[in-house]
C-alpha cells in the first residue's frame, strides 16, 4: 500500500474517530481524544517519510485533528471548552515526557530487547516535546482566540470561515515554532538534526498538508455541530 493510500486512509480513520467519541461521549470523547493525539503525534513527527514526491514528517493528520476537536468544543460548548482541552493536552505531553524520562533510566535486565529500540524512540522525546509544547500550547490558544474573534465578529454566520481562517492562520504559527525548535535547534548546545533542504521540505509540506487537513475537517465540523444536542 502506498503512502498517498495510507495517509488517505489515516485522515477519514482520524475524523470518524472524532465524530464517534463526539457522538458516543461526548465533551469527555472529545478531551480524550486531544490527550491521545498528543501523545501519538509526538511519537509520529519522528518518522519522516516520502508522500506526493515531498519529504515531510509523519503526524500531520493526528496533530491537525486537535485543532478540529478545539473548534467544536468552541463553536457548541464554548470558548471556556476549548481552552480546557488546549490544557489538558498540554498537561498530558508534559507528564508523558516525565514519565518515559523516568523509565529510561531504569537499568534494563539481560533478558530485555526493546531497550535500544525505545531509548532510540524516547531519547530524542524531550526535545521533541520541548518544541512540541511550545508550538501547541501558543498555536492552540491562537486558534480558540482567533476562532472566537471570527465567530464574533461574523455574528456566528460563515461556520466555513472561521474554521479555516484560525485553523490555517494557527498551523503557521505551529509549523515555524515546531520546526525551528525540533530541527533547527540552537547551536552547538541544540544541533541541528537535519540539513536545510531536508528541513525546508518538512516545513513546507507539512503546512501544505495541515492546510489540506483544515480544508478537509469542514464538513465534519458541521456534522458535529447536528450533533450537539445529546451530546
Amino acid at each position: 500500500m502506498t503512502n498517498e493510500l495510507l495517509w488517505i486512509l489515516f485522515l477519514i480513520f482520524s475524523y470518524l474517530g472524532i465524530m464517534l467519541v463526539y457522538k458516543f461521549f461526548g465533551r469527555s470523547g472529545l478531551y480524550a481524544w486531544t490527550a491521545m493525539a498528543v501523545i501519538v503525534a509526538n511519537i509520529q513527527v519522528m518518522k519522516t517519510i516520502e508522500i506526493f514526491g515531498f519529504v515531510t514528517a509523519l503526524g500531520n493528520i493526528i496533530y491537525g485533528s486537535t485543532f478540529l476537536v478545539t473548534d467544536i468544543l468552541c463553536e457548541n460548548h464554548g470558548k471556556k471548552e476549548g481552552r480546557k482541552a488546549v490544557l489538558l493536552g498540554f498537561f498530558i505531553l508534559v507528564a508523558v515526557t516525565i514519565l518515559m524520562q523516568l523509565s529510561l533510566m531504569f537499568i534494563p535486565h539481560e533478558s530485555d530487547i526493546l531497550n535500544p529500540a525505545l531509548q532510540q524512540i524516547f531519547g530524542l522525546l524531550p526535545r521533541i516535546a520541548i518544541a512540541s509544547l511550545s508550538a501547541y500550547l501558543i498555536s492552540q490558544t491562537f486558534d480558540v482566540w482567533l476562532y472566537n474573534k471570527i465567530k464574533e465578529a461574523t455574528k456566528e454566520k460563515h461556520l466555513w470561515l472561521r474554521n479555516n481562517a484560525s485553523t490555517m492562520a494557527s498551523q503557521l504559527i505551529d509549523n515555524l515554532i515546531f520546526t525551528w525548535i525540533a530541527f533547527v535547534g540552537f547551536g552547538v548546545f541544540w544541533p541541528q538534526l537535519f540539513g536545510w533542504p531536508i528541513i525546508i521540505s518538512i516545513f513546507f509540506t507539512s503546512y501544505v498538508m495541515k492546510w489540506i487537513v483544515a480544508i478537509l475537517d469542514t464538513p465534519f465540523l458541521y456534522l458535529a455541530r447536528k450533533m450537539k444536542n445529546g451530546a
